[in-house]
């Protein structure tokens, strides 16, 4: 932490700056923490723990479009700068400014909340503080494991494409996982759902995830992934079962294929529709006894322009019927990947009362083409991605 508060102390020395402070976007996505605070005011130096809630927000407004704002204060000038790696949105820089500072400044303070995000990354290994500031509300254990089996970042970017991923957790949690690696030219996403609820929940999830993070690292392919991962339940005790999918594409040729091991039909949106994406089921990962179950290894139709999302059947159940998956795609059709994971995972828990009876998880995944190769960058976001505005949901 002192790190940041370093950048904040040169940052109000170098440019006469009375505030300067940093921002965390919690966990929910929902809500902004004031995690460092530096003023010339030692009665504004510290650390807060009040959560913004970000919707309608000017903070809202930079994190959704990737772009500083700027406002005039009979104080000075306020400004607001996205922290952002690769699309992941990790919160805010906020300064109070002399006024008319001038372009160099704020292209010089821009800079510093670009550098501030890898500073976030690399510290954040060492320090239990912006998990402590992303977090609404204390975690039972199970919950705890569950988000340990995240990756680091949700949101990701490249040239051919932008992906997130979101997970609403059920009270009872019932071990859905999310996971992506980018390689030099494979993506590999897969989203898993083990049966059960609470601490055998995760724990099966913990032995799912760790099998298929340790096939895929070795090289195998995702015929050998799946069998490992299937082999790997069915030897943990108790018993254990989850059904997943498993994808890897290829983002030099843009060739996609993909494993169904009992999980819902993901969706993809081409050309202004929404269709299921037709789909062999295998066996889920932990039924196998005796005989291992051959799993098959499918192609996935995967064009420039599609937007595919995969989820659980937690963003199907029964508290939800009342929402229209296929028609809320459409209208978010506009969003960053970020902001449609988000709004269609809280349309589940908001049509659920708020009470959801199974984790609810579903990632996005926008796939631009194999033949791009650059990617139009502003602040660590493809600004061209961006997202013009978000729905309340």
């Amino acid at each position: 932490m002192e790190a940041v508060d370093v950048v904040a102390e040169d940052l109000l020395q170098r440019f006469g700056a009375t505030r300067v402070s940093f921002l965390i976007v919690d966990l929910t996505g929902k809500a902004v923490v004031p995690l460092s605070t530096a003023s010339r005011s030692k009665a504004g130096r510290g650390r807060q723990a009040d959560r913004i809630n970000l919707f309608g927000s000017v903070y809202e407004h930079v994190i959704r479009t990737q772009r500083p704002y700027r406002e005039t204060t009979g104080q000075g000038e306020r400004v607001i700068f996205p922290v952002t790696n690769r699309g992941d949105a990790i919160g805010l820089l906020e300064l109070l400014l002399p006024a008319d500072p001038g372009q160099e400044v704020l292209d010089a303070v821009g800079e510093a909340a670009h550098i501030l995000a890898y500073i976030v990354i690399a510290n954040q290994r060492f320090t239990d503080l912006y998990t402590w500031g992303k977090r609404s509300r204390p975690l039972a254990l199970a919950a705890e494991i569950q988000y340990q089996l995240l990756p680091l970042s949700l949101t990701c970017e490249a040239a051919q494409f932008a992906l997130s991923g979101n997970l609403e957790p059920s009270e009872d949690v019932s071990g859905d996982t999310f996971d992506y690696i980018l390689d030099n030219d494979t993506l590999h996403l897969s989203l898993t759902d083990t049966m059960g609820h609470n601490l055998q929940a995760a724990l099966s999830a913990t032995v799912l995830v760790g099998a298929l993070r340790g096939a895929r690292r070795q090289g195998a392919d995702l015929r050998e992934q799946a069998r490992r991962a299937d082999q790997a339940l069915a030897d943990h005790r108790p018993h254990g079962h989850a059904t997943g999918q498993l994808v890897r594409i290829n983002l030099r040729t843009g060739q996609a294929e993909l494993i169904n091991a009992g999980h819902p039909l993901p969706l993809r949106m081409r050309d202004g529709e929404v269709d299921e994406i037709a789909l062999e089921a295998d066996q889920p990962f932990g039924l196998t006894v005796a005989t291992p179950h051959p799993y098959r290894v499918q192609e996935l139709d995967l064009r420039p322009g599609d937007r595919l999302i995969m989820l659980t059947d937690g963003m199907l159940e029964r508290g939800a019927e009342t929402m229209d998956l296929p028609d809320l795609m459409m209208d978010t059709r506009h969003l960053h990947p970020r902001e449609t994971a988000l709004t269609l995972s809280t349309a589940v828990l908001d049509a659920a009362g708020g009470q959801l009876e199974d984790d609810a998880t579903v990632m996005c995944l926008d796939w631009y083409g194999s033949q791009e190769t650059k990617r139009h960058v502003g602040s660590g976001a493809d600004l061209r991605q961006a997202s013009p505005r978000r729905t309340k949901r």
